[in-house]
């Protein structure tokens, strides 16, 4: 089976300091790729790589089998691919409707003007929100007042409705409960039964043995480890992470 992405020999230096070092990571439709390393291996960058945040310095990535340029957010989130990093990138004081659609704005004709169509917005939040299983009180509630938790979800449940592709997860777990850890957990198996590739980058090797599918080591800016879920331990994982 090919794969839905395909990053080969890539290499990022920001002059002097090289951060990443000929990695080549495939990604296939349907799978929870969870890529690990400690602090500074190299995770974000290559992922800010494949989202077009960063132009590699060297190497190239294929999407769907064609060579792909990936030049910009924009252009990645073009072909489908939506990342959720730790800041959720969420504007607290607007509504969950805002943010949901925050650059996807519905608009309506009034008169000579296109004004914001907030009641369409809001019903689509709630019904994009329900078929994931994310039941909201009131889609014109400022996301300030949600907790971490509810914040995780209103952000994951947006990647997953526009990204059609591929969802980016960057530490969706930390700092939340035990309960709402749980919650998006469900929602990593969630976007998989919907055909949708995960990359999901955490430090809990407990998360990742729940619902990874393929596991991926990196280690000051170099893959040192691929490997299917059954095919390592825990503890053989943390020794490659921190050596």
């Amino acid at each position: 089976m090919s794969a839905l992405v395909e990053m080969r020999s890539i290499s990022k230096r920001f002059g002097h300091i090289t951060a990443l070092t000929e990695i080549d990571l495939d990604l296939y439709k349907g799978e929870v790729l969870a890529l690990l390393g400690d602090n500074g291996a190299g995770k974000s960058t290559l992922i800010k790589v494949l989202t077009g945040v960063y132009a590699p310095s060297s190497g190239e990535i294929h999407f769907e089998g064609r060579s792909v340029s990936l030049t910009s957010p924009s252009v990645a989130r073009d072909l489908g691919i939506e990342t959720v990093y730790q800041d959720l990138a969420l504007i607290p004081r607007m509504s969950i409707a805002r943010n949901f659609y925050l650059g996807r704005e519905l608009t309506k004709q009034v008169g000579p003007f296109r004004v914001l169509d907030r009641h369409a917005m809001n019903r689509g939040a709630t019904e994009a929100l329900r078929e994931i299983g994310i039941d909201i009180r009131d889609t014109d509630e400022p996301v300030g007042s949600l907790s971490g938790g509810e914040r995780q979800s209103i952000a994951i449940g947006r990647a997953v409705h526009f990204g059609s592709q591929v969802l980016i997860l960057d530490e969706p777990t930390s700092a939340l409960s035990i309960g709402e850890t749980r919650k998006v957990l469900g929602y990593i198996a969630s976007a998989r039964e919907r055909g949708m590739s995960v990359i999901f980058i955490t430090h809990n090797l407990q998360h990742v043995f729940e619902v990874a599918d393929r596991l991926a080591v990196l280690t000051n800016g170099t893959k040192v480890g691929d490997f299917q879920r059954d095919e390592v331990t825990e503890a053989q994982v943390a020794e490659m992470i921190t050596s």
